[in-house]
């Protein structure tokens, strides 16, 4: 305790308030909330406290301290929780997940509107349904949306689209949109379908099935049986979605249950939620918590964190597996929130303690099969690294692991890959990719010693252990490579494939692993990864340079103008599809060069052209 804080100790007033620990920096690393400021703040730094090991910790580090003086303990619950959500302070209990329900998003201001998923409310105008308490039975609701509703899911500009009175695609095909960007479905007859989605959505199902039952019945009646028969499998995907929510209480019960659960240093929340007395969905809340905190502490603290966010309003009742401090400034809190009365509760017997068990039960279970997954994980990622350590005599765990493949075709457009594995899994940001100089003429080791002697060129970072995919040439090429870069200390290995056997520069013989073998499982992995990211690029490189041949012998396109019609066309028919107009606008083409281009795929209308002006 510094001479700051001793003397702000004695000035602290005996009322509520909020109080904010510092560190050195001024940072706050603590938001805490009293009922006597004074009694309070001063327990943090009585010597002869009996602090646990988290609150010692944050002792140590705070040099100052603020005090907010407030009407009552709902005020200070209330202040606390805004304090937390600003600055996050690094010892209290946060809600680490940072989730936010889905909601459907309908924007009826468009004369075509998407049906969008979306986790935040603009204030845009559109028309926001939710939220969604289960994500799952929002996915199901939207299959069926999707399967049953003529709404279409893709993102096209629509004006555009009817502009250019583009082909439907395969969506209207096979029933799933009515493709208004062909321009034959009126704005009317879509916001019709639009009007019955949110009916929908909104859960007026009795109402759509029953305007189905009569268009199914009509159907029959004209004879047109495959709609009828559409329409009745329609029918069908609602009822089973409605019958699988199934009532447990009275119509009218509705109920948010939570209980937290414990194991090792990993703490979270369960909950369930209940709506007109069915359970409609499940969701669980990683804590940022320890060991030594208390399950009522982090319940506590979980509570006031979840219901201060936008769109969640709590329901009638709150039931909690044990009792939490704090519980009555809670409730108040909620229930202003609310606008209502909201109850918190401990159930002691009949269904709602089944309820809370049953909470309690999953979150238990989570957080073990999350363990079972991360031992298993690091089995797989970075205990297999360290068995591989120890396999091929390295001193240090190989953090870093690069892996090199060539891709070609007939020997032609050679390229190589890079792909980096950081303890165990892959890291995406690390890759890279060459095209091949050298006319390597599908020869492999000349594409391998020349993609290796251009990425030791840039410098570090350098690999901890560097994969070949080959035999024992393909290391004699890399060793040679590392020795003219004066890297000949970094460790190499080469991995066949014919065999999966492994190659090192020390032994003439390979190194043959069990085909259960983690590290093997490791190896290929990183091979298998290097071989699809080559191939990837070497299938786009041959696509680009096939549809750049198709526009060879057009007067005045040379490789510049091709590239740039690639670049904004992506393909041959886009480019085929392209007016004038739009063959203009992409950059370094003149109109005459437009006009080449499109009498190239267009034959057939600069001779109509000719005939008429011969005709005129």
């Amino acid at each position: 305790m510094n001479q700051i804080i001793a003397d702000k100790l004695k000035l602290l007033p005996d009322t509520p308030g909020v109080y904010k620990m510092l560190d050195g920096t001024g940072t706050v690393i603590y938001v805490g909330k009293a009922i006597s400021l004074k009694n309070r703040v001063s327990q943090y730094f009585q010597v002869n406290k009996d602090h646990t090991p988290k609150v010692r910790a944050m002792v140590s580090h705070i040099e100052d301290f603020e005090t907010i003086g407030v009407n009552n303990e709902t005020e200070a619950l209330s202040l606390e929780s805004n304090l937390i959500k600003e600055f996050m302070p690094k010892y209290n209990i946060l809600l680490k997940d940072d989730k936010h329900f889905p909601y459907v998003r309908i924007d009826r201001k468009q004369d075509f509107p998407r049906v969008e998923v979306v986790r935040r409310i603009k204030p845009d105008g559109a028309t926001y349904l939710g939220p969604y308490l289960s994500a799952i039975a929002l996915r199901e609701q939207i299959a069926v949306v999707r399967a049953h509703f003529p709404i279409r899911p893709c993102r096209k500009d629509m004006a555009r689209s009817i502009a250019r009175r583009e082909r439907p695609c395969l969506m209207y095909h096979i029933g799933k949109c009515c493709a208004p960007c062909s321009g034959q479905v009126s704005r009317e007859t879509y916001q019709g379908y639009v009007k019955e989605v949110i009916s929908f959505l909104e859960g007026h199902t009795e109402n759509v099935l029953r305007e189905l039952n009569e268009q199914m019945a009509q159907a029959a009646e004209a004879l047109e049986f495959e709609r009828a028969a559409r329409i009745r499998d329609q029918i069908r995907s609602i009822e089973g979605l409605n019958e699988r929510q199934v009532a447990i209480f009275p119509k009218e019960a509705e109920a948010d249950i939570f209980a937290p659960a414990m194991l090792e240093d990993r703490a979270m929340v369960f909950a369930l939620f209940m709506r007109q007395g069915k359970i409609v969905g499940t969701e669980h809340f990683a804590m940022s918590a320890v060991s030594e905190d208390d399950p009522a502490e982090i319940l506590s603290a979980f509570l006031t964190q979840f219901y201060d966010r936008d769109g969640i309003l709590p329901p009638k009742e709150v039931l909690l597996s044990c009792p939490i401090p704090n519980e009555e400034a809670i409730e108040s809190t909620l229930t202003g929130r609310a606008g209502r009365k909201v109850r918190l509760s401990v159930p002691q017997r009949g269904d709602k303690r089944k309820l809370t068990e049953l909470a309690q039960k999953n979150g238990q279970e989570y957080l073990e099969k999350e363990k079972a997954l991360r031992e298993k994980a690091w089995d797989r990622d970075e205990g297999a690294a360290v068995q591989l350590a120890g396999l091929l005599g390295m001193e240090a765990f190989p953090t870093r692991m690069e892996c090199f493949d060539n891709s070609h075709i007939m020997g032609t457009d050679t390229v190589s890959s890079m792909v980096v594995f950081t303890d165990g899994k892959p890291d995406k940001n690390e890759y890279r990719r060459f095209r091949i100089r050298a006319e390597a003429g599908g020869d492999d080791l000349i594409a391998m010693e020349e993609v290796l002697t251009r990425r030791f060129k840039k410098g570090p970072p350098y690999p901890d252990l560097l994969i070949i995919d080959g035999g024992k040439t393909q290391l004699q090429v890399a060793e040679k490579v590392l020795e003219a870069a004066q890297l000949p200390y970094l460790n190499v290995i080469a991995l066949a494939e014919s065999q999966e056997v492994i190659y090192t520069p020390e032994g003439d013989e390979p190194i043959f692993l069990p085909r259960s073998s983690p590290v093997l499982h490791l190896l290929q992995r990183i091979r298998d990864e290097a071989h699809r990211f080559a191939i990837s690029y070497h299938r786009s490189l041959h696509q680009k340079n096939a549809l750049l041949s198709v526009l060879d012998g057009i007067d005045g396109i040379g490789d510049t103008r091709k590239r740039a019609l690639f670049d904004a066309f992506i393909t041959r028919d886009a480019i085929a599809g392209a007016s004038v107009e739009d063959l203009t606008k992409v950059k370094g083409m003149s109109r005459p060069a437009a006009e080449a281009v499109f009498r190239f795929f267009h034959p057939a209308d600069e001779t109509n052209q000719t005939d008429t002006k011969k005709e005129g």
